[in-house]
């Protein structure tokens, strides 16, 4: 009987949920498992998730005390309402969850650390051991560097917003666990850039993680990668074999409803036989070749706005939640708030250029797959994890079938 293209691809590589929805992460059964604001923010809009926020909020009101300002409330609860879901989470994958830094502080080494100190103090107190959560700190520099100083502290990470070979170079040589390179983010580019169609195998974005895992492997490093933001399961099945693989519901899916024969396409046997010279790395030579890398300059920029971007949305929910949790007569709006943010030029659609967030939450917002979201399509699914339960429900159904 032939096997679907998932399974085949769990045969040669871990497979990685990317949504915060713990029934879907319940129902996908990956064995790590990834958020971000803007996936907090989606699963946060349930009700069967409202009892973690109001919980989150509650604790966070009461430890700083009644002169506590909103916004001392609100940073507090968004921290521990990260570490909520992450352990959540942990209840269902046998492996490890990513929880992000703030966007915020992508150029600031220091905070940085402080920041992922706190978090990891947080699961610690919960009884979850370091190695089963990965910081997700931005792959600036700075953010590498930081990493580095955790990464000797026994503190694992994450490096995301990667599109760039010096970025992946820079954690390489920093010891840093697993990266994340945004495989349809560098397509978007490409395809802007050029208005032209590219098929899976000429896909600047497979291209780069292929390039990406050859080099890590060729020279002996140790970083996993984790290729990430896919736009479809062609770019999936021509990076079967990489380490790792963070997929969308929507996505994994469709690689549960194909049968066809997947042949690996990376293969670390085969890394020995890329023709590249090896890049030593430091700051200037970083800065230089990130300088003559448009694409991975604009993209890392404008990923950091996103993601900040998220963060101001959550933030703003939380409010919301605590206004009407201390029985104040604010109206929630957080669907118009993020509305607005992510509508740069004011059309009254939202492209996934302006979103810039991530992509299962664009998906799964944008209900008639037209490339766009509605104020309508966002006043009736901020949470987009409606749209990403049902999805799950199917997979899971057809999966108990057979």
């Amino acid at each position: 009987m032939t096997q679907n293209l998932l399974e085949q691809l769990r045969e040669m590589t871990v497979v990685v949920a990317d949504t915060g929805d713990i029934q879907a992460i319940e129902k996908f059964t990956p064995r790590d498992a990834t958020t971000n604001p803007s996936l907090i923010t989606a699963a946060a809009q349930m009700p069967e998730y409202q009892s973690i926020v109001d919980e989150t909020l509650l604790q966070a009101k009461q430890e700083l005390g009644e002169a506590a300002s909103r916004e001392q409330i609100v940073s507090l609860a968004f921290d521990r309402l990260a570490v909520a879901f992450g352990l959540k989470i942990l209840q269902i994958v046998p492996g490890r969850v990513s929880t992000e830094v703030d966007a915020r502080l992508s150029y600031d080494t220091e905070t940085t650390v402080e920041k992922a100190r706190y978090l990891i103090s947080q699961y610690k107190a919960a009884g979850i051991a370091p190695d089963r959560v990965l910081i997700k700190i931005a792959a600036t520099w700075e953010g590498i560097k930081a990493a580095e100083i955790l990464e000797k502290e026994g503190i694992h990470c994450n490096l995301t917003l990667l599109f760039g070979l010096h970025q992946a170079i820079a954690c390489a040589e920093s010891g840093i666990t697993l990266i994340s390179p945004f495989v349809g983010r560098i397509l978007d580019w490409y395809v802007k850039e050029t208005g032209k169609e590219y098929t899976p195998e000429e896909d600047p974005g497979v291209q780069s993680v292929t390039r990406i895992y050859n080099y890590y492997k060729k020279f002996g490093y140790n970083t996993e990668v984790m290729g990430a933001s896919f736009r479809n399961i062609g770019e999936i099945t021509e990076l079967a074999g990489c380490d790792l693989l963070t997929i969308s519901p929507k996505l994994l899916e469709q690689l549960q409803t194909h049968e066809a024969d997947l042949p690996r396409k990376l293969d670390p046997a085969k890394a020995s036989e890329f023709p590249i010279e090896k890049i030593a790395m430091d700051k200037a030579t970083f800065d230089r070749m990130h300088a003559e890398d448009q694409m991975a300059s604009e993209k890392l920029d404008e990923g950091i706005k996103g993601f900040t971007k998220a963060l101001v949305a959550l933030e703003q929910l939380l409010s919301d939640r605590l206004d009407k949790l201390a029985g104040g007569l604010i109206v929630g709006t957080a669907a118009e708030d993020v509305f607005r943010a992510y509508d740069l030029d004011g059309d009254g659609f939202i492209t996934r250029e302006e979103w810039m967030g991530a992509d299962a939450v664009f998906d799964a917002l944008d209900v008639n797959d037209d490339g766009k979201i509605t104020h309508e399509e966002m006043l009736a699914g901020l949470g987009a994890a409606f749209r990403l339960q049902e999805m799950a429900d199917r997979w899971f159904a057809r999966s108990a079938a057979e």
